[in-house]
């Protein structure tokens, strides 16, 4: 995660292609091991909700102008002014080499999406509902004294939990400082890369992990909880008292960060983030957009079905979710599901999160369908897309392949020109008409 609220796990996040996808510069989800678990499904991290690699496309190459031992050098030099001490710097770094793998997986940018409905099956297998479960009962009194300190509920942790690191079995294995030394090398974005080496510079020189345990995946993100160090450093609690904070082996400390930053993100303890709804016929989909709130008694009035739960939250804020368009399941989303969002930007990862906790109470199952005879746009046809909104007068924003906010505006003005319903959700009939348009 990353320390400023706005952009939280945005460094894993690329390509989410989600009604609340507010990205425009991110890397893929982290690099896994391969599965090993009775059902596959569930043996990996869902960090980054919709993403799968069957196919990539190459960004293009830009080599560095510097060797990596001069980068390296100048690293230093920054690092050692910045309050690193030498022996942490020569004991992190030494003998470390670009790892091509990063480079890989930094510039590959996946073809392919899966459904939002399939990444929510896999999200919310029944393993992991047992396994959630059955960890809630375990660590009870760990749990207990976590929603005491920072009031933030435990089945949203457990979920992200499981969601991040399949309850720590999957945490990924490459050396942080190595793959942040890459990246701020020759990466797409080494800036940021740069800030986070720093700060995984000071969680060595604090003490709290040696080097050769700093693992993480190939971008960065380390431990159960799958923190970012800027992250770390803002938010990582010692909470089972032995004075370091280890979000590697700790379940407490690890689930404790993570209700840190939710705590620090607005989480409301006892509200739900998100309520499945019914909209009336001749409903208004254009109001389907993260920008526009009303409380949920609005909703309401305008004929949104919100079902016994929401009846003590006639006055919070609300936006609705149309996460496969007018033909699938609706839902109202609340603070709590922002805060998520904060957490990991995807709005396919912040509802798996929701589903996922109320299963471990025998709730979360949706009572609408899914539009299953739809598949997912793929990268190009994207891209595609948007080229030929541009084309048709309408401006979604540069050509990238990703779905956010300006391109779903363009999307309900071109629905609303052919009379359909604005929806602001990018299917193959919508490109196909866009084709036949030209």
């Amino acid at each position: 995660m990353f320390d400023a609220p706005a952009t939280s796990l945005m460094f894993r996040s690329l390509a989410a292609t989600s009604a609340f996808t507010l990205l425009s510069a991110c890397a893929d989800a982290p690099a896994q091991k391969p599965a090993s678990a009775p059902q596959p499904q569930v043996s990996q991290p869902a960090s980054a909700p919709i993403t799968t690699s069957a196919l990539s496309a190459q960004a293009p190459i830009v080599m560095p102008a510097v060797s990596f031992s001069a980068w390296r050098d100048a690293f230093r030099r920054e690092a050692l002014s910045s309050g690193i001490d030498p022996d942490t710097f020569d004991r992190a770094l030494a003998g470390i080499t670009p790892d091509p793998s990063v480079i890989s997986a930094d510039r590959s940018q996946p073809e392919f999406t899966r459904p939002v409905w399939e990444y929510l099956e896999g999200a919310i297998s029944p393993y992991r509902v047992r396994k959630g479960q059955a960890l809630m009962t375990e660590h009870a009194a760990t749990l207990d004294a976590i929603e005491q300190r920072f009031g933030v509920d435990r089945e949203p942790l457990v979920a992200i939990w499981g969601m991040e690191s399949s309850f720590g079995q999957f945490m990924g294995d490459k050396s942080v400082i190595r793959s942040l030394a890459t990246l701020a090398y020759e990466g797409r974005r080494p800036a940021f890369a740069h800030a986070q080496l720093l700060a995984a510079l000071q969680i060595l020189q604090h003490g709290d992990i040696q080097p050769a345990n700093m693992l993480g995946s190939w971008a960065g993100a380390m431990g159960q909880t799958q923190f970012i160090p800027t992250t770390y450093n803002s938010h990582a609690v010692d909470f089972d008292g032995d004075g370091r904070r280890n979000i590697w082996s700790s379940s407490a400390d690890a689930l404790a960060s993570a209700a840190h930053y939710l705590q620090a993100s607005g989480w409301r303890k006892g509200q739900p983030a998100a309520l499945q709804v019914q909209l009336p016929q001749g409903f208004d989909y254009a109001q389907a957009d993260a920008d526009i709130r009303r409380s949920v008694a609005q909703w309401q009035a305008l004929g949104v079905q919100t079902g016994t739960q929401a009846a003590s939250l006639s006055g919070e804020s609300a936006s609705l979710l149309l996460p496969a368009g007018y033909r699938g399941p609706a839902f109202l989303v609340l603070d709590n599901f922002r805060a998520i969002l904060k957490y990991n930007n995807s709005s396919s990862y912040a509802l798996a999160v929701s589903l996922l906790g109320e299963r471990f109470d025998g709730r979360g199952e949706l009572t609408a369908s899914w539009p299953r005879d739809e598949r997912p746009l793929s990268r190009s046809e994207r891209v595609e897309l948007q080229e030929s909104l541009t084309a048709a007068g309408y401006s979604p924003g540069a050509p990238d392949g990703i779905i956010g906010a300006n391109t779903r505006k363009a999307i309900r003005g071109y629905q609303q020109r052919l009379g359909w319903p604005a929806d602001g959700y990018p299917n193959l009939e919508l490109l196909m008409q866009l084709r036949e348009g030209r």
